[in-house]
């Protein structure tokens, strides 16, 4: 497959094949979030945004695995070094127990390990003064640890922050900060002492009043954290306004509230910039990522840090020896290839395309991203999903986000002849239920 030349070209969806593999997967699978029988062949060609399925159908993949794989299938900026590498077993060990080298000494190994993938997450926040991390396995597990850092960190920690909209992970901690949607919490227990407000200005100003000191209910030095995506992703692409995230930064300065920003799906490129915060006048305590960078991390200062050993752990986290040379080698090639400018210049362009839908399909209520987090609202969530369907249908993989959001996240070296690929069959995929609607 040439990346150049593919083209989506669907058959049937699903095929046999992937029939029979997606009902092997549920044989022992629990019940969970599958959106598409879609199954993605391994052994067969992909590139770029371009993968094949068990069938033989190619498909443009607009998704990048939820962000997680940020250069698409195969890419040669990552996959040329890695196949110089000769596999091993364990590729993970117990890496807050123990430690991993990459051959030969710091300085002169031919691929970078977990300290190497540390030492560049210190460097790139170091607008932000942060200079110590806390690898993990997942972006849940990146939350978590914020939060009992924070916690640890508070002499009278009672308060947690969050918002309305927001959606933090899946662990029982993590799950007490989402406000997307109830299916994510109900009925589960909660951590104790979590207030939420609006994702806007009206939601600043009732934290204002709820931590004054004399007329609040909240104190503020018993507030251990305020949690905040600088780009709401399951909550529905929400990219908040320069005005409310300088309100929430001065906010949180003023009581001397840490600020987590969870930067999971937003950061590492995705919006033109390293991270979304970059964006605004915002200032983070603690960052989190994942997805992108293959590995859960927690980045924030060194005091903000429990000091006593075993406060914090998580098995595979520096040990994870395989995720961290990719998330260390996806930092490099962002580098390298300048694709935050790329990104920014791609996402420009993608919302460009997408603009002239809003003005021809009545159905379309917003268009709207940053860089490539880019976003299709539409009038009811029957639309969104019968477009997701008509997509897949022509051969283009899309998600839902919010309530009746369509995402779209392209990887970061994107092509414009991509670009014209996926809006020209979305925009069939739209017309074709706009026509079936009128029928």
């Amino acid at each position: 497959m040439q990346r150049d030349t593919a083209e989506p070209a669907v058959q049937q969806l699903p095929g046999p094949t992937a029939t029979e593999w997606v009902d092997l997967h549920h044989q022992s699978a629990a019940t969970s979030t599958y959106v598409y029988d879609f199954v993605w062949d391994i052994t067969e060609d992909a590139v770029g945004p371009f993968c094949t399925d068990a069938d033989g159908n190619v498909l443009l993949d607009f998704t990048s695995h939820v962000a997680a794989a940020p250069l698409g299938y195969n890419n040669p900026k990552i996959m040329d070094d890695l196949r110089e590498f000769d596999l091993v077993d364990p590729l993970k060990i117990a890496g807050q127990d123990f430690y991993v080298s990459t051959g030969g000494t710091p300085d002169d190994t031919e691929l970078p390990g977990p300290a190497h993938l540390m030492n560049t997450l210190t460097e790139i926040t170091a607008k932000y003064d942060m200079d110590t991390v806390f690898l993990s396995n997942s972006g849940a597990e990146a939350v978590e640890n914020a939060m009992k850092i924070c916690y640890d960190n508070c002499e009278q920690p009672k308060y947690g922050l969050t918002f309305e909209g927001a959606f933090h992970g899946r662990t029982l901690g993590a799950l007490s900060l989402n406000r997307s949607k109830s299916v994510h919490r109900r009925d589960f227990p909660e951590l104790s002492g979590i207030h939420d407000v609006p994702h806007s200005m009206a939601g600043v100003e009732r934290l204002r009043e709820k931590l004054d000191p004399k007329h609040g209910h909240i104190p503020p030095e018993q507030v251990a954290f305020l949690i905040l995506e600088p780009v709401q992703g399951e909550g529905g692409y929400r990219v908040p306004d320069a005005e409310f995230m300088s309100a929430v930064n001065d906010l949180c300065a003023e009581h001397d509230i840490p600020l987590i920003a969870d930067e999971i799906q937003s950061g590492v490129g995705r919006t033109g910039k390293m991270w979304a915060s970059d964006h605004f006048d915002f200032d983070p305590d603690v960052i989190t990522s994942a997805k992108a960078l293959r590995v859960g991390a927690t980045i924030s200062r060194s005091e903000l840090f429990p000091d006593e050993k075993a406060r914090i752990s998580s098995t595979w986290g520096a040990g994870d020896i395989l995720a961290s040379i990719q998330g260390s080698l996806t930092l490099a090639a962002i580098e390298d290839h300048d694709l935050l400018d790329h990104a920014d210049r791609q996402g420009t362009g993608l919302l460009d395309r997408l603009a002239p839908l809003q003005d021809e399909y009545q159905a379309l209520e917003d268009v709207r991203g940053l860089g490539l987090m880019a976003a299709v609202e539409f009038e009811t969530a029957d639309q969104r999903e019968a477009v997701m369907e008509a997509a897949l249908e022509r051969g283009l993989l899309t998600l839902g986000c919010g309530r009746k959001t369509l995402r779209l996240l392209p990887p970061l070296d994107v092509r414009d002849r991509e670009l014209d690929i996926a809006v020209d069959l979305l925009d069939e995929a739209i017309a074709s239920i706009s026509r079936a609607a009128t029928v």
